[in-house]
């Protein structure tokens, strides 16, 4: 949360990204975005992503304790987003989804290879995290920070994955290219691998195409401003 940003404005662009979540298809009935304020964040309830209004975006402490909504409202893995913004001071906002072939990937445990270059979007490497609980306490929720690291994205096994940014819309948009990056290795399992690849070169472009990226994201699934 910068200084010219209200508390009203971050919860609607909360919201604003849950949509766009759900209208690319990267969460279902399951699934939250949240956003850093001061030494809490602002969290999307279990109310459908779909039509999610700031009024279904629930503010908590760094414990994921509630300050503002009610308790039976928040996500059942807050704990994780408290956990991954303690460990990562640079992280402003976070989205967790289930992106199909995401899904798919995470049934086993081997990092998600990188094959093509916007797939580095997602962040390289791209982790497991070998645990099929959901992650409602703490201690899990350290746990996945930690094998986040300093990456933008975790596949979570057998429960989809989550993605970091430095606010909602960046961390929507790596989503959306983590779930390009697992499409490209299911519908390439077949050819010869490019993970041995020194991406390093490439890679020095992520950071211009993914402001180019963030641009399209909001573009193509936004439906404006909230009113």
């Amino acid at each position: 949360m910068t200084q010219t940003e209200s508390l009203d404005e971050i919860r609607a662009e909360v919201a604003r990204v849950a949509r766009m979540l759900s209208a690319a298809r990267l969460v279902e009935a399951f699934g939250h975005v949240s956003a850093r304020i001061g030494l809490g964040f602002a969290i999307t309830s279990v109310s459908p992503m779909l039509r999610a209004t700031a009024d279904d975006v629930i503010l908590v402490d760094a414990h994921a304790g509630p300050v503002d909504g009610s308790t039976n409202m928040a996500p059942l893995e807050t704990p994780m987003h408290a956990a991954v913004y303690a460990a990562r001071p640079d992280v402003g906002g976070i989205c967790r989804g289930h992106p199909c072939y995401t899904v798919d990937w995470g049934v086993g445990n081997e990092d998600l290879p990188l094959m093509h270059g916007l797939g580095g979007l997602a962040g390289h490497p791209v982790r497991v995290h070998d645990d099929i609980e959901l992650i409602t306490t703490p201690a899990q929720g350290a746990r996945v920070a930690q094998t986040l690291g300093h990456d933008s994205s975790v596949i979570l096994r057998a429960n989809g994955a989550l993605s970091v940014g430095g606010n909602p819309i960046e961390a929507a948009t790596r989503l959306f290219f983590l779930e390009e990056r697992a499409r490209v290795a299911a519908r390439t399992s077949a050819m010869p691998k490019t993970d041995a690849f020194n991406w390093e070169g490439r890679l020095e472009h992520s950071v211009p195409e993914l402001v180019r990226a963030m641009a399209w994201f909001a573009a193509r699934f936004g439906d404006g401003p909230e009113t």
